[in-house]
């Protein structure tokens, strides 16, 4: 990654940024199948978290701008399901393709397995070939497709989904053991 770019954990100051992110991908894109802009408690949510696997994770310029930001979220709410996050990352517009989101996913992917997550899976909306690139560059694998399951921009999208397991054998307890730390 850049040298003029730094990965953290995102903090209250930078909602308004990662908001902004998103906002462009639900205008012009169909990376995201919302349609119209979150409120703010969304946001929050996904910064305070409620799980230790839960991590949202930003990328900084310079200008401590947020360029980027990725964070895991439960995947299902059944219990058993606890110890898998379903993850996202958006990147700005004007920094894709400089190597941001090639350093900002793995820390993601770190973050979640020291917490004790298992496996990862992703959603990824088609066609979206430099997201796909992404996910295999960071180890995960397709496991399958959706078809036709989004209409958005008066189109039908389809989605493949995505798994990566984060070092089964290093965090295998079951999540009744996770402790959570500040």
């Amino acid at each position: 990654m850049p040298a003029e770019f730094v990965i953290r954990p995102a903090v209250e100051g930078d909602l308004s940024d990662i908001a902004a992110i998103y906002e462009h991908e639900i205008a012009y894109s169909i990376a995201t199948f919302d349609l119209e802009p979150p409120d703010g408690s969304y946001w929050h949510e996904k910064l305070a978290g409620n799980h230790p696997g839960d991590h949202l994770l930003v990328a900084v310029d310079e200008d401590s701008d947020v360029v980027g930001y990725a964070y895991s979220w439960s995947y299902r709410p059944r219990p058993a399901y606890s110890l898998t996050r379903e993850t996202s990352i958006y990147l700005d517009p004007s920094v894709r393709g400089k190597g941001i989101g090639k350093a900002l996913y793995p820390a993601l992917l770190d973050a979640m397995a020291d917490s004790g997550v298992h496996t990862a899976v992703a959603l990824v909306a088609l066609p979206n070939p430099g997201s796909i690139r992404l996910h295999e560059y960071c180890g995960f694998e397709q496991v399958g497709l959706m078809r036709e399951v989004g209409y958005k921009f008066d189109q039908w999208v389809s989605v493949a989904w995505f798994q990566k397991m984060l070092n089964p054998a290093k965090h295998a307890q079951p999540a009744a053991h996770l402790i959570v730390t500040d």
